[in-house]
Order: structure tokens, then C-alpha cells, then sequence
């Protein structure tokens, strides 16, 4: 999973630095999913079709030019729902540039679905790069 998530994060920074979108799908380290237009969930449900086994780890980062005013990185309990119905069982999101939304009860339904969440602060994004 650790694997998963430092090639997920060098890719969404990537696709960020484009000005594509802030989230991708991975399992194995290999893209099963790139967010653009068509926002989070639909990535998420996307990287499920494609991987039916389930177990794809999601990142979410902010941009590197992102106005942090407008679009920021967002994850609430929807986000969790929507990975679990599609089989995601890791998102990993960027320390103080996400937004998370009832973080309690994003946490229980994490807990009650066995899904891992990881923020990751510089040194840890430093590591994933």
C-alpha cells in the first residue's frame, strides 16, 4: 500500500502540475484511474469497473499552483462511500491543503469498512517524490 501511495502521489502531482485534476486510482502501481472534468467520485467508480478485485489505493492532492481560495481538495464521507461501494480501501490525501468534511464520522466509516486514510506531511511527501 505504502508503494501505492508514493507512486500515486508523484502521479497526482504530476496531473496537478498539468492542470488535469487532484486525484488518481492505483493498485500495483499501476493507474487505474486519472481524475479530470468529471471530479473524484467518478474517478473512484472508474478505477472500480476497471479493477473488480478491489483493494486500488486513491490520492488526493492539491496542485502545485493551487489557489488554495478556489477547489481545494476536499474528501467528507462521500468520498469514503463511493470508495467503498467501487472496493478502495486506502486515500491518501496532502496535510493542510485538504479539506476534510464530519472528520468523525469519515473516521468511524473508515473503521467499520477497514479502509486506511493517510495524511502525508512534507517529510512523508518528500519520501513519496
Amino acid at each position: 500500500q505504502w508503494h501505492d501511495i508514493q507512486f500515486g502521489w508523484r502521479l497526482a502531482k504530476e496531473i496537478g502540475r498539468l492542470d488535469v485534476g487532484q486525484s488518481v486510482a492505483v493498485k500495483n502501481r499501476s493507474p487505474l484511474a486519472i481524475e479530470a472534468v468529471e471530479g473524484t467520485d467518478q474517478c473512484i467508480r472508474r478505477a472500480g469497473e476497471l479493477c473488480p478485485t478491489g483493494g486500488f489505493t486513491v490520492v488526493k492532492v492539491a496542485k502545485p499552483q493551487q489557489d488554495m481560495r478556489f477547489d481545494v481538495p476536499t474528501i467528507g464521507l462521500g468520498t469514503l462511500e463511493t470508495m467503498s461501494a467501487a472496493g478502495g480501501r486506502v486515500l491518501a490525501v496532502e496535510a493542510g491543503r485538504t479539506i476534510l468534511i464530519d472528520q468523525k464520522d469519515v473516521i468511524d466509516f473508515a473503521n467499520r469498512q477497514q479502509m486506511v486514510i493517510v495524511s502525508l506531511g512534507a517529510e512523508a511527501q518528500r519520501a513519496a517524490a
